[in-house]
């Protein structure tokens, strides 16, 4: 590891011991902190997984946007007394077809400094079978979150602050090049290291629960490139010498802002609702000193739908099982001067899933996708005291896109399609499992990991 990048390592230990050892932690440090006294993990919960809906504090707008935590989700004590409640070390898996088959170790706090659910710290380390390794840290926390009288915590999705940070080397990033005819044999591949760091937030408006979610963000990174590891195939340097070395060694200071009207009921699994929003994002301070910025807008709608294999919840469930159909669409366009890897691109596992990770790349794109969620097992079951799957399901999905040059070019540019079957996990509304199978012209795409495509 380059000096650097240790003294970025470094920094991020920092950071995590400045955020345990605050003004509270000091005065009584979680380690030293007495067990628990008796706590109960169905406490609020039925025992075959269903949530009861509690009342909520009269003065909250918009309930249906805040979660309810019952109190069997919130033990007491450190985070070794609330090992597989709040705390988890546990081993990650995931795939990418551009990655391979990862693994590693997950350190996960979903109640930081016992706040009763309302801060997260996070740290991942994971290895791939195709030598992509990556460091990374993340808190959140959330602005609005309310003790309730008979136990448990409601908490509104949508206001928060984070920051995030780490290290990351992958061998066999690939690039085909600029445009939406690019053929499968122009594959290449190169090896891209980034250091980054950042830190944001959202805030819901007028007020906790508002349909307007504004957000802003503010990150830094850096790139080291070097030559691909893919087999057979020529690296990023060799068939595109010119792109290659204007990337190489990049630096960026990036400010990143979003308004959006969001009326779904869940910014993580939402089942009714829309969403439009528009964002820019743009490197103030770059290598090259070019000014440069990526403007999108987005369409989103989820529409409940009768239940296909349930009966459905009822009026008294805090989280029913609901079937969906979810549309979406987008737009990216760039102006100015950014590296080919910063380009609005599709393929992988959010667009065009039927396609390798940015199988295509231009100055400009669009993504339409309709995928219709239904549940096939609506209570799930235990994995172990504390530990459940809510439920499982379903969801076959079709896209469609394409990438320019720049803006007015995507009415006549090619267009691109992929369709899937998606598995879907949760463990409560906010955690969903996903694991999606795509096909296209050219072949078979496979992602895992965790929270929806749109």
């Amino acid at each position: 590891m380059r000096p650097t990048h240790r003294r970025l390592a470094a920094g991020l230990v920092a950071v995590a011991l400045a955020l345990l050892s605050g003004s509270e932690a000091l005065a009584d440090p979680w380690w030293a902190r007495p067990e628990p006294a008796e706590w109960d993990p169905l406490r609020g919960m039925d025992p075959d997984g269903r949530i009861p809906k509690v009342a909520l504090p009269a003065d909250l707008r918009a309930p249906e946007r805040w979660r309810y935590i019952p109190e069997g989700r919130i033990k007491p004590g450190n985070p070794f007394q609330r090992l597989l409640v709040s705390s988890f070390i546990a081993p990650q898996f995931f795939f990418e077809s551009d990655v391979g088959a990862g693994g590693g170790v997950a350190l996960t706090d979903i109640d930081f400094r016992t706040q009763r659910r309302r801060e997260f710290l996070g740290a991942f380390f994971t290895y791939t079978t195709e030598g992509q390794q990556r460091y990374r840290l993340l808190w959140r926390r959330w602005l609005h979150h309310r003790d309730l009288d008979g136990g448990g915590v409601a908490l509104e999705e949508r206001s928060f602050l984070g920051a995030a940070g780490g290290y990351e080397k992958t061998l066999t990033r690939r690039f085909f090049g600029l445009g939406p005819d690019t053929r499968p044999g122009a594959e290449t591949s190169y090896t891209d290291e980034v250091v980054s760091v950042g830190a944001g937030g959202e805030l819901a408006l007028p007020g906790p629960g508002g349909d307007w979610i504004a957000g802003l963000g503010l990150g830094g990174e850096h790139h080291n490139l070097a030559r691909g590891r893919v087999s057979g195939r020529p690296t990023t340097d060799q068939a595109f010498p010119g792109l290659f070395a204007a990337a190489d060694g990049y630096d960026a200071l990036t400010v990143s802002g979003t308004l959006r009207w969001d009326t779904r009921d869940s910014q993580h699994q939402p089942y009714r609702g829309w969403r439009l929003g528009v964002g820019v994002e743009a490197p103030v301070l770059q290598s090259g000193g070019d000014a440069a910025a990526i403007f999108s807008t987005i369409a989103n709608v989820a529409i409940p739908l009768p239940p296909l294999l349930h009966r459905g919840g009822d009026a008294g469930e805090e989280n029913p099982p609901t079937d969906t159909l979810a549309l979406g669409a987008q737009v990216w366009a760039a102006a100015g001067t950014l590296p080919y890897f910063s380009r609005p691109s599709l393929g992988g596992s959010y667009t065009l899933r039927g396609y390798i990770a940015n199988r295509f790349t231009g100055d400009a794109a669009w993504h339409a996708v309709a995928e219709y969620r239904f549940w096939v097992v609506p209570r799930g079951f235990s994995i172990t005291r504390t530990i459940r799957v809510e439920r499982l399901g379903l969801a076959p999905f079709v896209e469609a896109g394409t990438v320019a040059d720049d803006l007015g070019d995507l009415v006549d540019a090619r267009i691109h399609t992929s369709y899937g079957l998606g598995f879907r996990a949760t463990f409560e509304r906010t955690a969903v499992l996903r694991l999606d199978v795509g096909f296209s012209g050219e072949g078979v795409n496979l992602t895992l990991g965790f929270g929806l495509s749109f």
